[in-house]
């Protein structure tokens, strides 16, 4: 009988490039997270700022109507009395035809003010109707990429099962062919001046820190959540977004990088990093690797902004 040939064991690149792009999957999926965050808070903003509006109508209708003498009010519609035979009893029938006069400017004003008034209740219902419908997709969205995340968490578990059963000598000869370092950050000099030599000092104080979805520090970062802390060092304030940090400075050239600049990956931007010179970038990487330094073109490139 021939024998059975052994299930072959794992080839330890394709353990690894599934592992990375299990990785990315998930980064990606909390980025549009974040980015969804973002669109609600903008939104909620709105809203408040149409309520502060009904109330400054309010407060208009309010002034005119104040403005208006109640005798005047009384005299044209509370007696019943026609107009012309008001005008005969009257003894100065010159004044009485002022106040008509006098409020039939204030009704045509009136009639303006509430024209306008019901205008802005109705742009504020469709705003309503238009958040509620925005805070559902949110909270649809929110369990979707929740979902997905397990998921993805599911798969994570299983390559690193396959990692963790190859011989230790050759994985870690896979890991430190990807570029990227943990060394402390005592190794790295990284000559960054100005208000960019604070964010940096930062981001390298983080190099072995964990790797965490959704986090912003003390101890644990995902990308853009690093990037954002480091710069609020520097008094600059940056959204928990890489795609929307892309929007935060002027557009960089690679040939002009200068430390502290953020760089961007991936189509479309999931990652953001930062530049510390010398073709290298300090970023948080991924769950398996956490903060990190690594080469400048480990990813995707896409470009680079520099915030403040």
């Amino acid at each position: 009988m021939p024998a059975t040939p052994a299930q072959a064991d794992p080839d330890i690149q394709d353990v690894k490039a599934r592992v990375d792009r299990l990785y990315h999957e998930a980064e990606a999926a909390q980025e549009r997270l974040h980015d969804a965050r973002l669109d609600l808070a903008d939104l909620r903003s709105d809203l408040n700022g149409l309520k502060a509006d009904q109330e400054r109508q309010d407060e208009r209708l309010d002034a005119v109507r104040d403005q208006v003498s109640d005798a005047v009010v009384r005299q044209l519609e509370g007696e019943g009395i026609a107009t012309v035979g008001q005008i005969v009893v009257s003894d100065d029938p010159g004044a009485f035809l002022d106040s008509l006069s006098t409020m039939s400017s204030f009704n045509d004003l009136q009639a303006s003010l509430l024209s306008d008034y019901d205008t802005e209740l109705a742009a504020l219902e469709i705003r309503r109707e238009a958040t509620g419908a925005r805070t559902k997709e949110i909270a649809e969205l929110t369990e979707q990429l929740s979902a997905e995340k397990d998921t993805v968490d599911d798969k994570l578990a299983e390559a690193k099962d396959l990692l963790a059963d190859l011989e230790a000598e050759e994985r870690d000869r896979v890991l430190a062919s990807r570029g990227t370092t943990t060394r402390a950050p005592s190794s790295v000099s990284v000559p960054a001046s100005g208000r960019a030599a604070a964010a940096v000092q930062y981001a390298m104080a983080q190099v072995g820190d964990a790797y965490v979805y959704g986090a912003m520090g003390e101890n644990a970062f995902d990308c853009s959540g690093l990037t954002m802390r480091a710069w609020a060092q520097a008094g600059v304030s940056l959204p928990h977004s890489s795609s929307a940090q892309f929007s935060s400075g002027p557009r960089i050239a690679a040939s002009d990088l200068q430390p502290g600049d953020l760089v961007f990956y991936y189509s479309p931007i999931s990652h953001v990093g930062m530049y510390i010179g010398n073709g290298m970038i300090v970023h948080a990487a991924n769950p398996g690797t956490g903060v990190a330094v690594s080469g400048l073109h480990s990813m995707p490139y896409v470009g680079a902004v520099r915030p403040g």
